[in-house]
């Protein structure tokens, strides 16, 4: 018989590790949280290519209830971050309740004793609710190119860095020029021999206002906590006001896009290079990326910028849609996630027997971000339409957080087995999302970015603040929800009639 337990927690990133400590404290012990690989760190263990750091600010890009008083700088990297989530673990309680080395090979919702279904790499169980806190960012995409198979050098893709390939000296392409290309060009860009650059669409970049913080602001942090929530505080506030310029007035843009420029001018003296450089779209469209060392990069001799696309790859040689063609030693993918279509999807199976993936067939879309209709107490942390494009990520899944908790205190005030998301109420919010989105930066800016499905709607972002998805998940709505009850407690239904 498969063991049980009332919550299964999928992922050890900050949406995982958050959900537990949370569960904790709301005095359920009675889960498991399954991890594919064998550390915790999600997203931040994957990467660790060189150069890899987060692009919002440490005070900010951390637990609300867990500061770190010790960030060594204004913008942490990567191994400084892993380390503070090995910390919350510890700290936490939470390692006897993670499974190592156990991915998530098939959930099944059984309609017959209301649970979860959980096929695993090391075995089966059973859970109540199933938390899924996989990451948008999880799954690498690595493109469909013609000859790349047969490619004698070495290919990798920046989330699943080859550690024990030595680049100096190397011939190199990097493909793409997203978020991680950006810190790995000018990381790598000193000891290549060469470095071939294929840049699709040009980002827009501003600089990096990053420092080292003092031993004496660590010391005022950790002797007096309220300087450092003062601290998390403004960085909060002054992110919040940037929301309007990205989702209501991207008019706005055009002041920021002036910084982009000129910050390109200072570090490129090639009117050429800066013409391939400058983006046609406006900024936020995209990603903005942030970076001082990016451009002085790519103008080094040893760099070359093609622009276009990657189109086949020939022996050693990788050729280019523009007829470029370049020998290479090694190519590194910087191409990005499974976003829009998230490879869970196909190991879910609803209470009608279809995936996930099959019941989005026409576009994500989940209620609040955290539910799926058809896919009873199934919660998401970082779900459809949730992401973020300007704050931190953290304050979301906090947020998505508190509404799973609310989710449990319901099913056990109600004595439900459990709650299934109303198709009109998911309509009703996905409509809504998209009415809002329609005036977005991300919509109008004239762009196709990882925000985008196949279809053209975007699924990803929040259109609004971080303060603003808080107030959305602060509490569950019962009556966006059909309640489901057991077999043997039918007279429970006056309860749901009287909520």
């Amino acid at each position: 018989m498969a063991e049980h337990v009332r919550v299964a927690v999928i992922g050890t990133g900050f949406g995982g590790l958050g959900a537990a400590v949370r569960l904790r404290r709301e005095g359920i012990t009675d889960f498991a949280v399954l991890e594919r690989a064998d550390a915790v760190g999600g997203t931040w263990r994957d990467n660790s290519y060189p150069g890899c750091a987060c692009d919002v600010p440490s005070h900010l890009y951390s637990f609300s209830f867990a500061p770190n008083p010790e960030w060594p700088r204004a913008f942490s990297g990567q191994p400084h971050i892993r380390a503070y989530l090995e910390w919350v673990t510890d700290t936490y309680g939470l390692r006897p309740h993670i499974r190592f080395n156990t991915e998530v090979e098939q959930a099944r919702w059984d309609g017959d004793s209301n649970h979860w279904h959980l096929r695993t790499s090391r075995g089966e169980l059973t859970a109540d609710v199933v938390i899924s806190a996989t990451g948008p960012l999880s799954d690498p995409k690595l493109p469909d190119v013609p000859g790349l198979a047969q490619f004698p050098g070495r290919v990798f893709h920046s989330s699943r860095w080859d550690h024990d390939y030595e680049l100096k000296g190397k011939r190199v392409a990097m493909i793409g020029t997203g978020a991680s290309a950006i810190q790995i060009v000018p990381a790598i860009q000193p000891e290549v021999a060469r470095l071939t650059v294929v840049q699709r669409t040009p980002p827009w970049v501003l600089p990096r206002v990053d420092r080292g913080i003092a031993r004496g602001e660590q010391w005022l942090h950790g002797r007096i906590p309220a300087t450092a929530r003062a601290r998390r505080g403004l960085l909060w506030l002054i992110r919040e006001f940037q929301v309007g310029a990205f989702v209501k007035h991207p008019k706005l843009m055009k002041t920021v896009e002036q910084l982009a420029r000129a910050h390109m001018r200072r570090a490129v003296r090639d009117p050429a290079l800066r013409t391939k450089l400058t983006p046609d779209y406006t900024i936020g469209c995209k990603r903005i990326l942030l970076s001082n060392a990016y451009y002085p990069a790519l103008a080094r001799p040893n760099t070359e910028v093609v622009a276009s696309a990657l189109k086949e790859v020939r022996g050693s040689t990788v050729v280019m849609a523009d007829g470029t063609e370049r020998e290479v030693d090694a190519i590194i993918f910087g191409t990005g996630f499974h976003v829009t279509d998230m490879p869970i999807g196909d190991r879910v199976i609803g209470a009608d027997g279809r995936t996930l993936a099959e019941h989005w067939k026409d576009g994500m879309a989940a209620l609040r971000g955290c539910t799926v209709d058809g896919f009873p107490n199934l919660i998401f942390i970082i779900g459809p339409n949730s992401g973020l494009g300007n704050s931190s990520m953290i304050l979301i899944a906090e947020a998505a957080v508190n509404y799973a908790a609310d989710y449990l205190r319901t099913l056990k005030q109600t004595g439900a087995a459990a709650l299934d998301a109303k198709p009109a109420a998911v309509r009703a919010w996905n409509a809504e999302m998209q009415r809002r989105m329609a005036r977005t930066v991300w919509n109008t800016g004239g762009c196709t970015s990882w925000y985008l499905d196949s279809e053209g709607r975007n699924t990803t972002a929040w259109p609004g603040t971080t303060a603003e998805y808080r107030r959305a998940t602060r509490r569950l709505r019962i009556e966006e929800y059909d309640v489901l009850l057991t077999a043997a407690a039918p007279a429970l239904a006056p309860v749901e009639a009287a909520i």
